[in-house]
């Protein structure tokens, strides 16, 4: 009886898992597809540097220091995720396998230490997942309340720092109610399953609830902490690939594919650059081709936009440092980098579905620049670059609103009256200003 139930637990464990894999996995093919919508974009260059940045943003939390204490917080968070998944990986091998607490035997005095250390991260874990709950729902970070944090976006972190909090009170739960058992005698079933591997620094603290408990609820509690535990982990990751928190996995690659140019930087327009140098004579094997590909100039839609900026999209963690230090948002104008960033992803979103159920093609009469982000939002950017400055894993909404503003002046011929009469005056006179190249200095005459 005892081999049957272990072995339909490890069925239904090896169930899950396979469940949560199929399901992570079609959503990881579905983001990378919506990705490759976009055009393409040469980011394999200056490989040692990029190494280094990703190094330093994205495993090093450089930016996040920015702000000691937050950053420190947010290091707690992050080296946990990573640090107790060591654990985690004992708990799926004691799944797949039918132990109980497989390195123990093989680490011997270490495992307790291991054990310690993991019990105090998590700890470390429910602390700051407490106060970032509060800084959040309190109001006392103003950025967490602008116009484009909408329910769901403060729903989605609320419900990631409160599934933290859960999962790691179920592991100090397990560990509690093993603990007690490794003392029982009164079964032969627990002295065979439950080795002997000591109490446990914070879990310990948790002891004194459960020890009145029989042996037969203890043995329910154990396992049922365990099952929502790793259950709870399995869903997380799924949940993940729809939420903001997929910054997680995907800041490593989007910090490694970061623009290196110098921010003040504005690339020239490779179809505009190509349709000069065929209009002077000047062939390279490349023109024609670029001429070709064009469909239209700047971005309207999502697969206007780099493969680069569909990844900065998922990538947002929606902390809205950007729009924070964002001069035109600061002096209350419409434009919000963030929402720039929100509007690309949910509207990549919108568009990936369709292409899934209609196929490549299908138009629904919809645009990011139009049903998403307004022509009023990115008319007020300055191109400060102070986002992009501000980004802790390097994102770019500079770059796709300046796409968008060439769709407005170029395509639509929709810029403001002053901005046509600056680019009249450079075509003209190679400045902003309406003087003759001759009169420009006319000024020092009179020092």
């Amino acid at each position: 009886m005892e081999l049957f139930t272990s072995l339909v637990q490890q069925l239904f464990f090896l169930a899950a898992l396979a469940a949560a894999a199929i399901a992570v996995t079609s959503r990881v093919q579905r983001i990378a597809g919506n990705i490759r919508l976009g055009k393409p974009l040469d980011r394999t260059d200056r490989p040692s540097e990029r190494l280094k940045t990703m190094l330093l943003i994205a495993f090093g939390q450089k930016k996040m220091f920015d702000k000691p204490l937050v950053g420190l917080m947010h290091f707690i968070i992050y080296a946990a995720f990573i640090i107790v998944n060591i654990e985690v990986l004992e708990i799926v091998l004691d799944g797949l396998l039918g132990t109980h607490r497989l390195f123990a035997p093989y680490l011997g005095s270490a495992y307790r230490l291991l054990l310690n250390f993991f019990e105090l991260l998590a700890l470390g874990v429910v602390i700051t997942c407490v106060i970032f709950l509060i800084r959040r729902n309190a109001r006392l970070v103003p950025r967490f309340w602008s116009r484009e944090m909408t329910a769901w976006p403060r729903l989605d972190a609320n419900i990631i720092l409160t599934a933290e909090i859960a999962l790691m009170f179920c592991l100090f739960t397990m560990n509690a109610a093993d603990s007690i058992l490794q003392t029982r005698e009164d079964s032969t079933y627990v002295m065979a399953h439950y080795p002997e591997v000591g109490t446990f620094l914070v879990s310990s603290l948790l002891t004194p609830l459960y020890k009145g408990l029989d042996t037969g609820s203890l043995i329910l509690l154990e396992r049922g902490a365990w099952w929502l535990h790793i259950l709870g982990i399995m869903s997380f990751a799924v949940y993940v690939t729809y939420s903001k928190h997929l910054h997680i996995a995907l800041a490593f690659p989007n910090t490694y594919f970061s623009n290196l140019e110098p921010k003040g930087k504005i690339e020239n327009m490779a179809v505009v650059t190509a349709e000069v140098k065929s209009m002077l004579g000047i062939n390279d094997g490349q023109e024609a081709a670029t001429l070709q590909e064009i469909s239209r100039f700047g971005a309207k839609d999502v697969e206007d936009l780099t493969w680069k900026n569909l990844m900065d999209a998922y990538s947002c963690t929606e902390c809205g440092r950007c729009t924070a230090s964002c001069p035109a948002n600061i002096t209350g104008k419409l434009l919000s980098p963030r929402k720039i960033m929100m509007d690309t992803r949910d509207r990549l979103e919108e568009k990936g579905k369709l292409i899934a159920k209609f196929g490549e093609g299908y138009d629904d009469g919809k645009s990011l620049y139009g049903d998403y982000i307004t022509k009023e939002e990115v008319m007020a950017c300055t191109t400060c670059n102070a986002c992009v400055d501000a980004c802790p894993i390097n994102i770019n909404p500079l770059d796709i609103i300046v796409q968008v503003r060439q769709y407005i002046a170029m395509e639509e011929s929709a810029t403001p009256a002053s901005w046509n009469s600056m680019f009249a005056n450079i075509e003209n006179n190679a400045a902003p200003w309406a003087f003759s190249a001759s009169d420009r200095f006319n000024w020092a005459s009179e020092i």
